[in-house]
This record gives structure tokens, C-alpha cells and sequence, in this order.
């Protein structure tokens, strides 16, 4: 493993109430414990990005990175925060996974590698629109950040505007790979099929 990865939980929950969705509890375990397991089984080191009062993950005992971009920017911030970190640790790549998706492959870094394409997002299929990008998964070339930046600083939010500019690449997955927690009753039906 040569791999570092950001774990995304800068997000305002608003339908789940505000707060912090990754402390969520899903059985016996929060929402971003079971994604800190996932992924730490496939990468060397890991960086979580929030916004705030950033002492309040002191447990987590992760270096944490807040958006460098004002006014939460979405993911796209948080992926470059990410980047920066990455960089600053001499990483070429990061991988991105939210906080809020308990259950994402244990294989996914290793297949998201497989390309060598600057921007590799992970997708599920759809019978009737084809392949759905899962864009907080992917896998980006750190040496993009400036010009992530610059697309930020120019107002760009959506992550496949700016991914789909740089000649995303897209990779297969199971779409219960990727179930994310986003209101009270998707937290229910992960409760009842993910523990």
C-alpha cells in the first residue's frame, strides 16, 4: 500500500437534523469508526477533513484538515484540503470516502488503482440511466489540486463538473456498496440489513 485517503465528514447534515452524521451510531459502532476501519485496511495513511471546532474528533487520534475554500464548498473543498494534506505528506494520490457510507468494498482501493487516470471514481449500475458515479469514491492525482483550487476559487461545486473536465474514468462496484446514511430512514434500513 503506497495509498493515503481522506475521509470527507466536512458536511452540514442538514436532513439529518445538523451535526456531525459520522457520529451516528449503526449498532455497536459510530458511522466514521466503521469507515475508519474499512479504509485504514487499505491505505498507509489517513487524514480527516471537517469544519468547526476540529478538537471535537480528538478521539478519532487522525490528523484532521479543515476546507481551505470558505462557506462549505461541498466535498470538492474537502477533497482538495485533502489533496493539500496529501502533498504535504509527499503523496501522489489520495482516495476519497464519506463518512457516511458504512459499507464500501474492502477491495476498492486496489481496484480504483488499477487506472492510471488522474480522476478515478467509483460507480454503480443503474438499469435505467447506466453507470452512477459514486463521486466522494475516487481515487485523484494530487498534482490536480491547483487546479482544483482555481475551479473552487471560480465558483465550480458539483465534483463531476470538475471531474468530468479532466477525463474522469469510472469503475465498477455493486450499488450496496455504496448505501450513504443521509436521513433518519436511511439510518433505520441500515440498522436492520448493515449490522
Amino acid at each position: 500500500m503506497t495509498e493515503c485517503a481522506v475521509i470527507l465528514a466536512g458536511g452540514q447534515a442538514n436532513r439529518m437534523g445538523g451535526g456531525d452524521k459520522g457520529r451516528l451510531m449503526l449498532g455497536d459502532h459510530s458511522l466514521i469508526h466503521r469507515v475508519i476501519e474499512r479504509i485504514t485496511l487499505q491505505v498507509d495513511a489517513v487524514v480527516l477533513n471537517a469544519n468547526g471546532d476540529l478538537s471535537r474528533f480528538d478521539d478519532l487520534r487522525l490528523p484532521v484538515v479543515a476546507d481551505s475554500i470558505p462557506d462549505y464548498a461541498g466535498p470538492l473543498a474537502g477533497i482538495l484540503a485533502g489533496m493539500d494534506w496529501a502533498a504535504e505528506q509527499g503523496h501522489e494520490w489520495l482516495i476519497s470516502v464519506a463518512a457516511d457510507t458504512p459499507s464500501f468494498p474492502l477491495d476498492m482501493v486496489e481496484r480504483l488503482s488499477e487506472s492510471d487516470s488522474p480522476v478515478v471514481l467509483a460507480a454503480t449500475p443503474d438499469p435505467e440511466r447506466g453507470r452512477i458515479p459514486q463521486p466522494t469514491f475516487g481515487r485523484w492525482q494530487v498534482a490536480l489540486r491547483h487546479d482544483l483550487r482555481a475551479a473552487l476559487n471560480d465558483g465550480v461545486r458539483k465534483i463531476r463538473q470538475w471531474t468530468l473536465a479532466k477525463g474522469e474514468t469510472l469503475v465498477m462496484f455493486e450499488e450496496a456498496d455504496f448505501f450513504n446514511i443521509n436521513t433518519p430512514e436511511d439510518l433505520a434500513w441500515a440498522e436492520q440489513h448493515l449490522t
